[in-house]
């Protein structure tokens, strides 16, 4: 008999009364010496399906291996469920035990797991409700990015993971390296000698696919890539990891305002898309985790975002009487604190923030007239900060050089990038949105590693 995954029996795949194969992992087993009843979960639902056991056709020899964590066969026909909380259920007729789960052993008993305890068992804790239901949620999310901008007529472009050029001029990069680090080649001046070096020169892996998605832009007119990325920072917080996956659009053509609809279209489809097809789990996180959940992401869907300058915001931290722990003055990069109070506060609605001063944001962006701000944008949401940010891309061959020269940026590493303004150069913009942080917004959770299957953090690349 084929086997019927339990999400589809509960959307009606099988009729009462037919017979049915499931597979899973049990979650619970209790009952008496007349009846037995598990709890079965199978991973494509949060909703368990409760096989019903007559000990008339088993025998406690056949039902000891049938323990937390253990993975069984069934089949049998399905019933109306006349106990509380579920509709339907099995009556087995068949019991087929897969593999055992030793109770002194295996972790994930049937109690509460703190969320820092589960980190630890990242290999096992998918099995749990709330990373079943995270998970599900990552992966829809990541078929709607795709969706929206297929839909849009964009191209899905791979850019490079390992590269010799750095996009943020951050320097916190991951270098990749086939020489022996016990006895590393030098020249005459001392330094260590890359010629002799896989690719022949220093490479690192990649912080973003920005540079490189431009070229595919200004040449398919509108493309994104989706992938992952790596930043060698060593922060330990609730918002960063090592490794994370980002979603950079880039648009011929488009301006800074362009940039910014495309932007509130894409965070809101993303939303609807998880909110029509990923109810029970959203449901379940909200009822577990944070009860304003599905409030807040239909909020976010109800207004239209507010547009307002890096400048104007600053008036406002300023006469908001508020003391913050990083002081705001024009200038500053804005913190997670501010950029909250302006979404969570003031506002009370999602906010993109323009026209940053020019010294704290990339050269790639395109500089206004005033010679002081820069036409970049970040998309703050509540409970987050900064969720998006991107800019129009400065296209002028001579003021972009201008910046790379100012910057001290090695033109070795920038040829190929700067031929985008030497042939056909056209406006251009684009933005970039970490996955995870996308993630965190619509499960609700409060760190970014319970997001990711296998987080990447300083000192701790485990499984």
């Amino acid at each position: 008999m084929k086997r019927t995954k339990i999400v589809d029996i509960y959307a009606g795949a099988k009729p009462v009364g037919s017979e049915v194969s499931v597979m899973g992992w049990v979650r619970t087993r209790r009952g008496n010496k007349h009846v037995q009843f598990v709890a079965l979960n199978d991973g494509s639902t949060i909703r368990n399906l409760q096989i019903v056991l007559d000990m008339e056709k088993f025998t406690d020899e056949q039902l000891r291996p049938v323990t937390t964590g253990s993975a069984i066969h069934i089949e049998g026909i399905l019933v109306e469920s006349m106990g509380k909380g579920q509709s339907i259920e099995i009556q087995a007729e068949k019991l087929e035990i897969f593999g055992t789960a030793d109770p002194d052993e295996y972790p994930l008993q049937k109690k509460g797991h703190t969320l820092e305890f589960l980190r630890e068992k990242a290999h096992l804790r998918p099995r749990t409700n709330t990373f079943g239901a995270i998970l599900r949620i990552r992966s829809a999310l990541a078929f709607a990015i795709h969706r929206f901008f297929q839909e849009r007529g964009f191209f899905y472009l791979n850019t490079p993971l390992i590269t010799a050029s750095d996009c943020e001029g951050a320097g916190a990069m991951f270098q990749v390296t086939t020489l022996p680090l016990n006895e590393l080649p030098r020249t005459e001046d001392g330094s260590i000698d890359y010629s002799a070096d896989f690719f022949g020169k220093q490479a690192a892996l990649t912080v973003s696919g920005q540079l490189e998605g431009e070229l595919g832009a200004t040449a398919l007119g509108a493309i994104y890539t989706f992938g992952p990325t790596f930043r060698a920072e060593n922060s330990n917080t609730p918002r960063h990891l090592a490794e994370f996956w980002m979603i950079e659009p880039e648009m011929a053509f488009y301006d800074i305002t362009d940039n910014m609809q495309l932007a509130e279209d894409f965070v809101k489809y993303c939303i609807r898309y998880a909110l029509d097809n990923c109810h029970d789990d959203i449901e379940f996180l909200s009822s577990m985790y944070d009860k304003e959940l599905i409030t807040r992401l239909e909020s976010v869907l109800a207004d239209s975002f507010v547009r307002l300058t890096y400048t104007e915001g600053v008036e406002i931290l300023e006469k908001s009487g508020r003391k913050f722990e990083f002081p705001v003055y024009w200038g500053a990069d804005l913190s997670s604190e501010h950029e909250r109070y302006l979404v969570e506060e003031h506002f009370r609605r999602p906010v993109i923030l323009t026209d940053y001063p020019r010294e704290i944001k990339a050269f790639y962006m395109k500089q206004n007239e005033d010679g002081r701000t820069v036409r970049a944008m970040d998309v703050l949401f509540p409970q987050i900060g900064e969720i998006i940010g991107g800019s129009e891309r400065e296209e002028s061959y001579e003021k972009l050089m201008a910046r790379i020269e100012e910057l001290g940026i090695p033109m070795k590493d920038m040829w190929w990038y700067l031929d985008t303004r030497r042939f056909g150069t056209v406006p251009h913009s684009g933005f970039g949105l970490g996955f995870e942080r996308l993630v965190l917004f619509v499960t609700g959770m409060t760190n970014i590693r319970d997001v990711i299957p296998f987080p990447r953090t300083p000192g701790n690349a485990e499984f």
